[in-house]
């Protein structure tokens, strides 16, 4: 008679499952939890001490990690040293594994856990079967995840036995599972010890889904959310339209990120290509919309709009009339969304906005390697502000300013930003050199840059710049300062009447 062991903290068709194992003739070992669970579904198991001969100790610590366990699950079937090693050791075999480890990551998300809670849920039997049983999957299936119990089933009773193809991929999910679960483990220890960049980090993701493309057609692409994501796409409910593609995860990321810097202020982002196209603030939700609208209406269409208010029936008509690829905000009223709804392809997202973001650190892959440092979340007040020009900026200027300093954060570098009255009117970016950037942002302006504030992601190394400012109208600047040359943009400013403020920090986004 074959033999299964099955020990699982998640216990989705597990009684359904072991009941066909039954029916092909396996006799049940089990342990804890999972034996009592079957018991009382009127399933005869064997006990994981009757196997071994010896007690469970240590409050359960220890009771699988045993010979005749361990024997069992690495045998070399066809190597006759190994089988004779189980015969005089009195071992018998296990054909077939079934095992999920204990809930570490649920544990370390429950509120007002204990450390010491934590501490006892890792598993250390659990992924040791695993990883014995896996070693040796010639001869034994192993199952971690219950989405394959029907597949393991389906073979056994066409065949018999399962395929080494499954076998072979029942396997590497295992490895992958548990090295889920020790990268966990070591990222909330490494947290506690307040390591940031320790000897090497292993980083671990969970799939949401499979996407129709990556940025182009013929790139594949998939979507992974991380251990506990809070303010981001991957917690969001989609309520409306077709899955997200992957250039509309990267727009819509961004544009939640440029949100979050005007938590407190009703606040509306329109972003293309990862860049804002249109930033507005105002008194109510609609009136940031109409001043991120105003900002660049040629650019939003085809956008993606976030938003840190419910959706109001008089913003959604407005929001209907173009077209659109996401609308992210905290809810839609009713009606709202029934307007909103009848855009087939729009795309409704619901996410709180006043969820904390979880990401300290920020990632980019490169060939063979991965960069890591700390996300750009510097904020700046009035009081951190420099004046460096003979004229200083007004209260209104400076209001301005710090707008612009916000957006400009955002914007790929070389990034200029023009600000007035609480919205974008041009934003420059990527270009080669800051003052390509610079009559970027002027021409999208246009008149309106008359009497408007310029916000640069870092400092200027000529005049240039600041000479394209006065030619258009601009009346006070906003950068980090810190070049050799300083003194020319500075005597610029200070022959034309222009108030400038340095930062002393800079925000280059590549």
């Amino acid at each position: 008679m074959k033999r299964a062991l099955v020990s699982v903290s998640d216990k989705t068709g597990l009684v359904e499952f072991v009941s066909q194992l039954c029916e092909l003739g396996y006799e049940i070992i089990s342990t804890g939890g999972t034996k009592k669970a079957l018991e009382n579904a009127g399933i005869q198991t064997i006990g994981i001490s009757d196997v071994t001969g010896f007690p469970e100790i240590m409050d359960g610590r220890v009771k699988t990690l045993h010979p005749k366990v361990h024997g069992a699950l690495l045998c070399v079937r066809d190597n006759e040293t190994h089988v004779q090693a189980l015969k005089e050791n009195e071992i018998e075999y296990i054909d077939l594994v079934c095992v999920n480890l204990y809930p570490f990551k649920e544990t370390v998300l429950k509120e007002g856990v204990t450390h010491e809670e934590i501490i006892e849920n890792i598993d250390i039997g659990g992924p040791s079967m695993l990883r014995s049983a896996s070693k040796n999957y010639r001869y034994i299936p192993v199952i971690c995840d219950p989405k394959d119990y029907d597949k393991v089933i389906t073979e056994l009773k066409e065949n018999g036995e399962t395929s080494l193809t499954t076998r072979e991929h029942l396997a590497a999910k295992v490895f992958r599972h548990t090295a889920r679960y020790d990268a966990m483990i070591a990222d909330y220890l490494t947290n506690k010890t307040e390591e940031k960049f320790p000897e090497s980090i292993t980083i671990t993701y969970d799939k949401v889904q499979d996407l129709r493309y990556g940025e182009n057609p013929h790139q594949s692409a998939a979507f992974y959310k991380g251990m506990n994501p809070k303010y981001s796409l991957a917690n969001a409910t989609q309520l409306h339209g077709k899955e997200l593609s992957y250039n509309n995860i990267q727009d819509g990321n961004a544009a939640i990120e440029i949100l979050k810097d005007f938590e407190g202020q009703y606040a509306a982002v329109g972003v293309k290509h990862m860049n804002p196209c249109g930033v507005g603030i105002g008194n109510s939700i609609e009136e940031a919309w109409d001043k991120a609208y105003e900002a660049d209406p040629v650019s939003i269409f085809g956008g993606i709009v976030a938003l840190n208010d419910v959706v109001s029936v008089p913003l959604a008509e407005k929001l209907s009339k173009i077209f659109l690829e996401i609308i992210i905000a905290p809810d839609f009223e009713p009606e709202a969304f029934e307007i909103l709804s009848k855009k087939k392809n729009i795309r409704l997202m619901k996410l709180d906005t006043t969820l904390e973001v979880n990401n300290k650190l920020k990632f980019t892959n490169v060939n063979d390697g991965m960069l890591i440092q700390d996300m750009d979340t510097h904020q700046i007040t009035k009081e951190d502000l420099r004046c460096v020009t003979n004229r200083k900026p007004t209260e209104e200027e400076i209001e301005q300013l710090l707008f612009a300093w916000k957006v400009v954060k955002h914007v790929k570098s070389n990034a200029i930003v023009l600000v007035k009255d609480n919205m974008t009117i041009g934003v420059g970016a990527g270009q080669m050199n800051r003052v390509g950037s610079a009559k970027i942002a002027i021409e999208q302006a246009g008149e309106k840059a008359k009497s408007s504030v310029m916000g640069s992601d870092a400092f200027f190394p000529m005049p240039d710049t600041v000479e394209e400012a006065v030619k258009a109208g601009v009346t006070a600047i906003i950068q980090p300062g810190g070049s050799i040359k300083d003194q020319l943009s500075i005597d610029v400013c200070n022959e034309h009447g222009i108030a400038m403020v340095y930062t002393g920090v800079r925000h280059f986004k590549h």
